[in-house]
C-alpha cells in the first residue's frame, strides 16, 4: 500500500455514501486518508462506516494534514469552484461531481487553473460509464448505425425536496433545478456521444417554483446543433408515477440505439432488425459500475495511462445550459 494513491473525500452527503465511496472501497491501489464536511457528526458517521482514519470540519484542514493526491468534491454545486481551485493549489488531481461550476466562466476559470498546476480535473458525467453507454457509442464511432440525426431522452423522478432551506431547492445554492439537476446527465451524454456538434439554437420551456429565489421542478429543451441534429430533453423531479424514468434514444440513417435498456436496431435488406448484443448491459447495476468505471478511468489520467480531458466540452455544456436557461427566461429561442 506504500504506492497507494492518497484519495481525500470532500462533502460526507448523499453522493458521496452511496456512489463514490463504495466504488473506492473496491478499487486497488488508493486509500481514502480523510473526509471533510461542516456537519462533523455526519463525516465521524461516514468516517466510521468506510474507515476512513481521518475527519476534518473544512478542506482547508483536511488538504495540508491528510496531504491527499487526488480529492474527490461532493459538496453542494455553489462550491464546487472553490473546491477544486483549493485542491489544485494543494497539487492534487480532482474529480467534481456535476456540475464543474455554476457558469461557462467558472468552468473556463478551472480549466486555466488545472492547466497551470498540470493537475487533472475531471466532472463526474458517471453515466457515460454505464456498460449500455459504451456499447451504444461503440455503435456510433463504428458507423454502422449510420449519420445521426437526432436525440431524444428524458429522466423523470420523484425527489422529496425536504425544507425550504435545502440548497437544491436555493437557487444561489444549486444554480439551476431539474434541468441542472437531471437535465445536464442528458445534454452532456446527447453532446458527447454524437461527437459535441456545436448547438446553434436553443429553445427552452421551466416549470419555476412559486417563489422567484427557488428553482424549476420540470423543464424541457430542443437543441438544434450544425448540421440540423436535434436534441430534445425532457426532465422532472416531482414526478409521481409507479417508477423512475431514465430513457435516451439516439436516431440514425440506418438504425437507432436506446438506453435502459440497450436496444440497437439496424436496416438490413429493407427491415429494421435487432442487432442489440447480448450481455452488453452487464448483470450489475449500471448506476454502481457507473461510478466504478469513473473512478478507474479518472485514476488511469492521474497516472498517465489515458490522456487528460481539456475541458473544451464542459465549456460547451455550460453555455448551452445558460442558453437553456436564457431561453426560458425570455420565452424566445436563443442562438448560440
Amino acid at each position: 500500500m506504500s504506492d497507494a494513491l492518497r484519495v481525500g473525500v470532500v462533502g460526507a452527503g448523499a453522493i458521496a455514501q452511496v456512489a463514490h465511496l463504495p466504488a473506492l472501497a473496491r478499487l486497488r491501489d488508493l486509500r481514502v486518508v480523510g473526509i471533510c464536511d461542516n456537519d462533523l457528526s455526519k463525516a465521524h458517521a461516514v468516517a466510521s462506516r468506510f474507515q476512513i482514519p481521518t475527519v476534518y470540519e473544512d478542506i482547508e484542514e483536511l488538504l495540508p494534514e491528510a496531504q491527499p493526491e487526488v480529492v474527490a468534491i461532493c459538496t453542494p454545486n455553489h462550491l464546487h469552484d472553490v473546491h477544486v481551485q483549493a485542491a489544485l493549489s494543494a497539487g492534487a488531481h480532482v474529480l467534481c461531481e456535476r456540475p464543474l461550476a455554476l457558469s461557462a466562466v467558472g468552468v473556463e476559470r478551472i480549466r486555466a487553473a488545472a492547466e497551470r498546476a498540470g493537475r487533472v480535473v475531471m466532472v463526474g458525467m458517471n453515466h457515460r460509464f454505464r456498460s449500455d453507454v459504451q456499447a451504444l457509442r461503440g455503435f456510433l464511432k463504428s458507423g454502422d448505425l449510420g449519420e445521426v440525426v437526432g436525440v431524444r431522452g428524458g429522466w423523470y423522478m420523484f425527489r422529496p425536496m425536504g425544507p425550504s432551506g435545502n440548497w437544491r431547492q436555493q437557487r444561489r445554492q444549486a444554480g439551476g433545478g431539474a434541468m441542472l439537476d437531471l437535465g445536464i446527465s442528458l445534454i452532456d451524454l446527447s453532446l458527447w456521444l454524437t461527437g459535441c456538434p456545436a448547438p446553434r439554437v436553443v429553445s427552452s420551456v421551466l416549470k419555476l417554483q412559486p417563489s422567484r429565489d427557488e428553482v424549476e421542478e420540470a423543464g424541457c429543451v430542443l437543441i438544434v446543433c450544425d448540421q440540423g441534429l436535434s436534441i430534445f430533453v425532457d426532465v422532472a423531479r416531482r414526478y409521481v408515477g409507479d417508477h423512475e424514468r431514465f430513457w435516451l434514444d439516439v436516431m440514425c440513417s440506418k438504425g437507432s440505439g436506446s438506453i435502459h435498456p440497450l436496444r440497437i436496431f439496424r436496416e438490413l435488406h429493407g427491415s429494421p432488425v435487432n442487432v442489440t448484443p447480448s450481455g452488453a448491459a452487464g448483470r450489475e447495476d449500471a448506476f454502481t459500475t457507473s461510478y466504478r468505471s469513473e473512478w478507474a478511468h479518472f485514476l488511469a489520467m492521474v497516472r498517465g495511462a489515458v490522456p487528460r480531458p481539456d475541458l473544451s466540452d464542459q465549456v460547451l455544456l455550460h453555455r448551452t445550459l445558460e442558453a437553456v436557461y436564457q431561453s426560458a427566461g425570455q420565452g424566445r429561442d436563443v442562438t448560440l
